[in-house]
């Protein structure tokens, strides 16, 4: 028996399957809609960035950092899966964190969030609050908390981390349909 036309039947059917895997529409992603539920999440938030520090006497430090990373996001409700991230946070070892973050879905659409916490030696708790955004994340509202751990802190101002327990909850807005409109 020629073994001919078995490796002709294997070739065609693995052209059929694969022309039609490549003909399929992707599929996307299942995120909830905007109808005012909340959705909650966890996950892991790294980032790269530069800190410039002034010493205030003693062991008392002061910087601003800026910081660029990525975003997952686990959970059935989560808002979106990955986004990019940019934050600028200005940090007291003695009174603690505030800052500003942006995230940015692959649509391009952003979410702003507010960040504040103890950000000490001793208590490295931050709280970040949902304050507006664009596209589907236009009205957004919620809060986040995590912790921060830095992973590299070169002497140039260079530094790497990461959050520890990231955990939140937001509520889309329904977005404003003129908000992306030109006049």
């Amino acid at each position: 028996m020629s073994r001919t036309p078995n490796i002709a039947f294997a070739l065609t059917l693995g052209l059929v399957i694969l022309a039609n895997a490549c003909t399929r529409e992707p599929k996307t992603p299942t995120v909830p809609s905007s109808n005012g539920e909340w959705l909650e999440f966890q996950g892991t938030w790294t980032a790269v960035g530069n800190r410039n520090t002034i010493r205030l006497g003693g062991t008392r430090r002061a910087s601003i950092s800026t910081f660029n990373g990525s975003l997952v996001l686990v959970g059935p409700s989560r808002p979106d899966v990955g986004f990019r991230s940019d934050a600028i946070v200005f940090s007291d070892t003695e009174t603690g964190v505030v800052g500003r973050a942006v995230w940015t879905d692959e649509r391009g659409d952003q979410a702003y969030s507010e960040i504040r916490g103890e950000g000490t030696a001793t208590n490295n708790k931050i709280h970040g609050t949902f304050v507006g955004g664009t596209g589907r994340y236009s009205g957004i509202s919620g809060t986040y908390d995590f912790s921060w751990r830095f992973v590299v802190e070169n002497e140039d101002g260079s530094v790497q981390g990461q959050s520890m327990g990231l955990t939140g909850r937001a509520r889309l807005g329904i977005p404003d349909p003129s908000a992306g409109e030109v006049r």
